[in-house]
């Protein structure tokens, strides 16, 4: 049969079994006499259950901090990051003779020096005044590139903090009320976090600067190839920084922007007041999350088999066992049209006015593919991986057939060289619901697109309906060509 034939019949038929018609006339209805299709349908069962994740793949965009009480287990989740900041390339500042603060010697000096941390307040969980105590620690030495950082790195154990090196705290609340009502009322004010970096600094060669960002200008003069990209400056100049939880409890902030700023007076037409600033959170620098929990109270959850879990970040997962063979057997001559799978949220047994919210998007994917996936930021393809979102308090996969076929397949051509296959992939037919965080792009024409795909790092968690003794139904569609 045509794939593209198939594929028109099978929407159609999607469209017309949900609406409960009778399928004896689907096959009149969309083909003519000649070429006739009989369609089927069938009702299986898959079993769900919950799985603890020790950690996950924490190279992302979205940056989160803080500590928070976990109302389901009463338990406390804490996030601290690291971040390498962008530097434009090429970026160009005035001349040397052009700039007018300058010391005794002649040497060139930064009026001040700061990081910015802008909040993302729809996407904060907990209470925006309190107060929570940040700890900012200068990084040793960049972050590799090639190491596959997960949710459970310490960097402090690592012996990626430097010693001796910057080292600032700092108190906020999202809500900054030092400020007064006719600041915070303009339209340019923007809730933030502002880290003075002005103190006195030392390098790691032992040389002396008023502060971080008269550091960052003398190398911008000194050696202005460390300036050229990213990469440069990172490996040069400014190996990144540890955000580190001092002190605090109630809120889990997410910073949407972050900034490196340094400010100066240089002399143009008149006097001009500027800063030159580097960026996080874009994709030439590496951001990497570190997630605490009490696992003790997440194995309780898990051991729960009344439902399933989804619950993050860095928690629990639901594994799915797809019922793969009984799909495919005795259906050798016939096409899997669809096969679709749904699953219902249940209202959790807890009170408590601070629930967390449902994941907003999930992820389907095999089992022993979630590492890679992610590792490799790869994007879902609705062939081993499906993305659906929260509709109705339901998350619906719509049509699975193309996972079906390829499980099959894999299980066919595994006993055919080996018949201790199904013992050694255990996870054959198996798959994970997964909380995601997409981040989308605009392409040239106009179009918006899913550029990077992340474990989520925000809080987030439901139940499911399911769970071992629990099956959840999946129905299926049949079609083959009427024999003459």
């Amino acid at each position: 049969m045509k794939p593209k034939f198939l594929t028109a019949i099978a929407i159609t038929a999607m469209a017309i079994v949900s609406c409960s018609v009778d399928t004896d006339t689907i096959g009149s209805s969309l083909t003519n006499e000649t070429d006739k299709l009989e369609f089927s349908t069938r009702s299986f069962q898959a079993f769900s259950r919950s799985v603890l994740v020790d950690s996950v793949y924490a190279r992302n965009y979205e940056t989160y901090f803080g500590k928070v009480k976990d109302p389901e287990t009463g338990t406390y989740v804490k996030t601290e990051f690291m971040a390498q900041f962008n530097m434009q390339e090429d970026v160009k500042l005035p001349s040397l003779s052009q700039m007018l603060s300058k010391d005794e010697e002649g040497k060139i000096l930064a009026d001040s020096c700061e990081i910015w941390l802008l909040f993302d307040k729809s996407s904060s969980y907990g209470d925006s005044l309190t107060p929570l105590k940040m700890n900012i620690l200068e990084l040793d030495r960049p972050m590799s590139d090639t190491y596959t950082y997960y949710s459970n790195y310490d960097p402090k154990a690592e012996g990626y903090i430097r010693d001796g090196g910057l080292k600032k705290s700092i108190a906020f609340s999202m809500n900054n009320l030092t400020y007064i009502d006719s600041i915070r009322n303009l339209s340019s004010y923007a809730e933030l976090v502002r880290v003075s970096l002005s103190d006195p600094y030392t390098d790691k060669n032992g040389a002396t600067y008023n502060n971080y960002g008269t550091y960052l200008l003398r190398n911008y003069y000194e050696h202005p190839e460390y300036f050229k990209n990213s990469y440069s400056f990172i490996h040069s100049v400014c190996p990144g920084f540890y955000f580190e939880l001092g002190d605090g409890l109630g809120l889990m902030a997410k910073f949407k922007e972050m900034h490196l700023r340094t400010y100066f007076h240089y002399q143009s037409d008149t006097t001009r007041y500027v800063s030159f600033l580097g960026s996080a959170s874009t994709p030439e620098v590496l951001q990497t999350t570190k997630v605490t929990n009490d696992k003790e109270a997440l194995i309780r959850l898990v051991n729960d088999e009344s439902c399933t879990y989804l619950k993050s970040p860095s928690c629990i997962f639901t594994e799915v066992t797809l019922p793969v063979d009984e799909i495919t057997q005795n259906h050798a001559n016939d096409s899997l049209l669809t096969v679709s799978i749904s699953f219902s949220r249940e209202n959790s047994n807890v009170s408590s006015p601070y629930l967390l919210n449902a994941p907003s998007t999930i992820m389907m994917l095999p089992t022993d593919s979630l590492r890679t996936f992610f590792e490799e930021e790869k994007s879902y393809d609705y062939n081993s991986s499906f993305v659906v979102t929260l509709s109705k308090n339901c998350y619906e996969f719509s049509n699975i057939s193309n996972l079906i076929t390829l499980m099959s397949k894999n299980k066919t051509k595994g006993l055919a060289s080996d018949p201790d296959w199904v013992s050694k992939h255990p996870n054959w037919n198996k798959v994970l619901l997964v909380p995601v965080s997409i981040t989308t792009s605009t392409t040239s024409s106009g179009t918006t697109v899913a550029a990077v795909i992340s474990n989520q790092m925000g809080l987030v968690s439901t139940k499911l309906v399911g769970g071992p003794g629990n099956p959840i139904e999946m129905k299926v569609i049949y079609a083959k060509f009427h024999e003459n």
